[in-house]
């Protein structure tokens, strides 16, 4: 299987009105994701923000769990913050994760979707290590989008009012479920 990581984008993404925004950093975001990223054997994830305060708060809330009281009470949350690394910019993480091929999802289809199956295939042949990309707010900006090695195909809703608006820890759980143990669900499924 390639090498995987994870990059958590703030900037560039849109607003609900389609303009280009910075979102701030989630708390909750910056660990739950980071457990699951250790779970299932991520090499790496990436907190990505331009401005200088919200990447500081991430590496308090790291440190919080690495080295401080967190570290102490609940060990078990110091190895998936060991990989946290807090970056300004995509290009950054990129360049961090040397040789990387950019994956990215959304909640909106794209015209050239890969589905969630064939990508997980690709992850498990020869290449280069994949940085998949998850955006908050209301999704990537196109010029992250568009400049994509690969596009994955939306997590869709069981509703049949088509309600899709998961949280992206959510989002990153279900994701890396598909991408890393798609061969391992078919061997436990019943029948």
């Amino acid at each position: 299987m390639r090498q995987l990581a994870i990059a958590l984008v703030h900037y560039p993404i849109l607003a609900r009105d389609q303009s280009t925004i910075t979102t701030a950093i989630t708390n909750l975001d910056i660990h739950d994701i980071a457990r699951s990223a250790f779970t299932y054997n991520v090499n790496r994830y990436y907190i990505v923000h331009p401005v200088a305060a919200q990447r500081e708060l991430a590496q308090r809330v790291k440190e919080h769990w690495t080295n401080g009281s967190g570290a102490r009470r609940i060990p078990d949350r110091k190895p998936p913050m060991e990989a946290l690394r807090v970056v300004e910019s995509l290009q950054a993480a990129q360049t961090d994760f040397e040789g990387c091929e950019t994956w990215v999802t959304s909640a909106q289809p794209f015209v050239d979707s890969v589905d969630h199956g064939q990508a997980a295939e690709f992850l498990q042949e020869d290449g280069p290590p994949v940085l998949l990309v998850l955006g908050t707010g209301w999704g990537l900006a196109p010029e992250v989008t568009e400049a994509a090695a690969l596009r994955l195909a939306p997590i869709e809703s069981a509703r049949s009012d088509g309600y899709n608006h998961l949280s992206v820890r959510a989002a990153a759980a279900i994701f890396l479920d598909r991408l890393v143990l798609p061969r391992r669900r078919a061997e436990i499924a019943p029948g």
